[in-house]
């Protein structure tokens, strides 16, 4: 049981840390994505965007980091009684892993087949922004670094079109990546 330390939340505060979380953690990982994963972590990411056989993939340490960060602020939360605040952060980190595992590993790249088919305009507009981040094969160039949210595709395919012109990006005619590939 929680401990009253200066730490703990009420149920309410609590919720709307846990809502904030989440929605700070996109934005987290549109800035990882494009200046960790597509900057000196590319050594990782490159296995997302090459066809590759296998159920795991190097990449997939980069969800194990985010898993370790809420793992910690649970135990920090409830064993070392730093309070219900950390409990509540840990559970948002939690939840857009669990949004993030939904969305890209198992929508967008079909990791468990479910035979689930977009027919919403979010949703496809998801599907077709990474479908467009993985026809560069290079790690600079690329566009659309968010997992939940994607600028319109009009301007995905102008920003992509002025990569590849400036020879920022090596653009592939078909994506690839874990079950992209048309």
């Amino acid at each position: 049981m929680l401990v009253d330390t200066p730490f703990d939340i009420p149920v309410w505060a609590g919720l709307v840390l846990f809502v904030a979380t989440v929605l700070v953690m996109e934005v987290v990982a549109i800035y990882g994505h494009k200046y960790v994963m597509h900057g000196p972590g590319w050594g990782l990411h490159r296995s997302h965007h090459s066809p590759r056989n296998g159920r795991f993939e190097a990449n997939d340490w980069y969800g194990a980091m985010g898993a370790a960060v809420a793992i910690a602020l649970f135990w920090l939360g409830v064993q070392e009684g730093w309070g219900s605040f950390f409990v509540w952060l840990a559970a948002g980190i939690t939840g857009y892993g669990a949004i993030y595992f939904g969305f890209h590993d198992i929508i967008v790249h079909r990791r468990i087949e479910t035979g689930y088919v977009p027919r919403s305009a979010y949703m496809k507009r998801i599907v077709q922004a990474h479908r467009l981040h993985h026809v560069v094969e290079s790690k600079e160039g690329a566009v659309s670094f968010g997992f939940l949210w994607a600028p319109p595709l009009d301007e995905l395919k102008r920003e992509l079109e002025e990569n590849r012109k400036a020879g920022r990006a090596v653009v592939r005619e078909n994506p690839v990546g874990r079950n992209l590939a048309a």
